[in-house]
């Protein structure tokens, strides 16, 4: 199964989110899975990349050209593909990924996070979205987005196409 991970580019992710991110992805490749994410070497990114190589497994790093400018490569991908533009990354996360998981991360993340979800709920796709609350980091997005529901600002079921997990192993629970 190929998972696409979303998460934190920054160098000062804390590091109680990038322990979990790096057993996530030595999960990853324990289990024979490979990871599909932004090429980042730090933070969210680059913990994941780094549990999934150091446990053997395939990597597919998918950034456009400039974001060097912002973040350093993560240097030990198998593959590696190049884009012009943030939205031709995000389709290709899309046709290269079988599930969606969402660590903790900044405006990127989130901007990936509601594309997902927004194509899930237009039927555009029907992958499995799955929000990691690493530490009750997305408690507030959760309150939220429930608070949007009982508003009526979105559609009953709405909050159905996507789970939440807590720990690695649930995380592995939901994709199965």
């Amino acid at each position: 199964m190929k998972i696409c991970m979303y998460g934190s580019g920054s160098k000062k992710t804390p590091k109680e989110f990038t322990d979990v991110g790096y057993n996530l992805g030595a999960e990853i490749a324990k289990k024979g899975h490979s990871l599909v994410f932004g090429g980042g070497n730090d933070g969210m990114m680059g913990a994941v990349a780094s549990g999934v190589f150091d446990n053997g497994g395939e990597i597919l790093a998918i950034f456009p050209n400039w974001i060097m400018e912002f973040d350093d490569e993560f240097n030990n991908s198998s593959q590696l593909i190049k884009t012009g533009s943030m939205d031709e990354r995000k389709k290709l996360f899309l046709e290269k990924s079988d599930v969606f998981v969402i660590c903790p991360g900044g405006f990127g993340t989130l901007d990936e996070l509601f594309e997902v979800l927004t194509l899930k709920y237009l039927h555009r796709h029907s992958k499995k979205i799955i929000l990691f609350n690493i530490n009750h980091f997305y408690d507030n997005l959760i309150s939220i987005l429930g608070e949007m529901h009982d508003d009526g600002l979105i559609r009953e079921g709405a909050l159905d196409i996507f789970d939440v997990a807590t720990s690695v192993d649930e995380v592995f629970q939901l994709i199965y």
